[in-house]
């Protein structure tokens, strides 16, 4: 995931103070460190995201796809 996170890595230094970027992610920030898999770039995305960020954290116990999903036939 090193190469995803590289990518990741330029786009938001490439908008930092210069715009408005908005993440989704089903991760907790503390997640996102083994996804991305190099902890120094990690330490490098997580900062310029959680820093100066407004997080809206929506809580479930069931996601809205198993609810209103599609029923498989039996």
């Amino acid at each position: 995931m090193i190469c995803n996170g590289i990518y990741a890595d330029e786009i938001i230094e490439g908008r930092y103070h210069k715009g408005s970027t908005i993440f989704c992610s089903q991760f907790d920030v503390k997640g996102w460190y083994e996804k991305i898999g190099d902890p120094t770039l990690a330490d490098a995305i997580v900062d310029r995201i959680v820093n100066d960020a407004y997080k809206i954290i929506i809580g479930g116990k069931e996601s809205m796809r198993k609810k209103n999903g599609f029923k498989q036939s039996e």
